[in-house]
């Protein structure tokens, strides 16, 4: 029986990625009409000079490690999610250990029991709703379904409380993220996709690994990634983290879109790669026959203009149980964490020594750490777990930031780095704020009359007569029209 399960596990295609839930259904043909400006001239000035509107919106993003206590029914997240005072546009919400991380559910089916708990409380808590039995069912059907909308009767917004809305949640055996944005604002999500990274048991298994959420809002991607990590605090266990977040880095993909201009890896984000690689040759030789029928600043100046959008369209958040430890006797850890000598500690922070030696997570960024370790803490209690004198068998946990947010990529401002004190897991939540610059381009009539004049469609008819691995073999490199 057990190869059997285990044999399906690793055969599984995607370990399920497409099996997803989600309160409307994914946007990707619905496309927000463009404004174009009055503009007749074909200069090289408005050829290729898109205009930008920039909105800013507040991304809260949050990681919990469960420890496999499952959420009392009448959980109030609104102090976790800071609504009153502070509410976003957009809630990330990551998890790990929903459920025990038992071979049953390791290698068994996926049970969303808890999953769908989650989204009741987290739908009650941003739409300011009180959690009833109505609502629960309401949650089950929803996740019963996997990508489609609320039927329009039964819809929260209906009756005048819906706000946020699930655009997409996805469970991996523990690790579970769950994505919401304001109503209004869902239209403008397109591209919804997920990828699940097994690095587990056998290296495959979901016990550990990742669930990442790709999606598109306007003309921004944004990628959120919900880890969690080789465990351990032995020296030498942080190597086992960082080929686990090499693994991730690796063998996450979604998929590049209906015009092949997504990234598909979480990193995938140059712009000549994306571009000279993804459109057809064709296209390439009328680029080159622009650079000799204008003038080469144009080229010059369109693809300064284009690596200036590309290199900001993409955001990657990553949040998680990361696992990274304090290298520092467990006396002395404990000393320092009572005495608040947070500097020290840090010093000493695994995942801050590999970002600074370059062993991991080159380029990204980690906001101020200025909250107590958030691991490992008696359940129902303040006190750090630790080594009780004449009680044998008991492992020793030396406190640690084990929970933390990483981001990548340009446009992000974290306002909020903090921790929050529920006591029902043995892990302390943690959650950031961010600010986000999204542009709205709108394409000039420059670039839009050229692709519609005399000149484009002559050189148009021109390649239509010659097929364009004929003109790449000859290896022609001017032609007169």
């Amino acid at each position: 029986m057990w190869p059997r399960l285990v044999a399906n596990k690793i055969l599984r295609k995607r370990l399920g990625s497409d099996n997803l839930v989600a309160d409307c259904p994914d946007a990707n043909e619905t496309i927000p009409e463009i404004p174009s400006l009055d503009q007749e001239s074909l200069s090289q000035k408005t050829l290729f000079n898109d205009q930008k509107d920039t909105h800013k919106y507040k991304v809260f993003v949050s990681t919990w490690n469960m420890g496999g206590v499952a959420p009392p029914k009448d959980l109030n997240m609104e102090d976790w999610l800071d609504t009153r005072n502070n509410s976003c546009d957009i809630y990330i919400l990551g998890f790990q250990e929903i459920v025990p991380l038992s071979a049953g559910n390791i290698l068994g089916s996926e049970n969303s029991r808890i999953s769908m708990r989650w989204n009741s409380l987290i739908r009650a808590a941003l739409n300011n709703t009180i959690p009833t039995p109505e609502t629960n069912q309401e949650a089950k059907a929803v996740e019963l379904q996997k990508v489609y909308p609320i039927k329009e009767g039964n819809s929260i917004e209906n009756s005048g409380r819906q706000e946020f809305r699930c655009i997409i949640s996805k469970q991996m055996v523990g690790i579970f993220i769950s994505v919401w944005v304001r109503s209004d604002l869902s239209q403008f999500i397109r591209h919804l996709s997920v990828s699940c990274v097994g690095c587990g048991i056998m290296g495959y298994l979901g016990n550990k690994g990742s669930v990442s959420v790709r999606f598109r809002l306007h003309e921004r991607s944004f990628c959120f990634v919900c880890c969690h990590l080789a465990s351990g605090g032995r020296v030498g266990d942080e190597r086992h983290r960082n080929s686990d977040v090499a693994e991730i880095m690796s063998r996450t993909s979604f998929p590049r879109g209906p015009k092949l201009d997504l990234p598909q890896k979480i990193l995938d984000h140059e712009y000549e790669s994306r571009f000279f690689f993804n459109y057809p040759n064709k296209l390439l030789i009328v680029i080159c026959l622009l650079i000799i029928c204008f003038d080469s600043t144009i080229y010059t100046s369109w693809r300064i203009s284009a690596n200036t959008i590309w290199s900001s369209c993409s955001q990657v958040i990553l949040l998680g149980d990361l696992n990274y430890r304090i290298t520092l006797p467990e006396a002395t850890t404990r000393s320092l964490v009572e005495k608040r000598e947070l500097d020290v500690l840090l010093k000493h922070d695994q995942l801050r020594a590999e970002l600074t030696e370059g062993q991991v997570f080159k380029g990204w960024h980690e906001g101020a750490v200025e909250f107590a370790p958030t691991y490992k803490y008696y359940p129902n209690s303040d006190v750090y777990y630790g080594c009780v004198q004449g009680r044998k068998g008991k492992k020793r946990r030396t406190p640690a930031w084990c929970d933390r947010i990483l981001w990548f990529g340009k446009g992000l401002k974290q306002n909020e780095y903090t921790r929050g004190e529920s006591k029902l897991s043995d892990h302390r939540p943690v959650r950031a704020i961010f600010t986000t610059e999204v542009q709205v381009l709108r394409t000039s009539n420059g670039s839009k009359n050229f692709f519609s004049s005399d000149k484009f469609r002559q050189l148009k008819n021109f390649f239509d007569m010659f097929p364009t691995d004929e003109l790449l073999c000859n290896g022609r490199s001017s032609f007169q029209i």
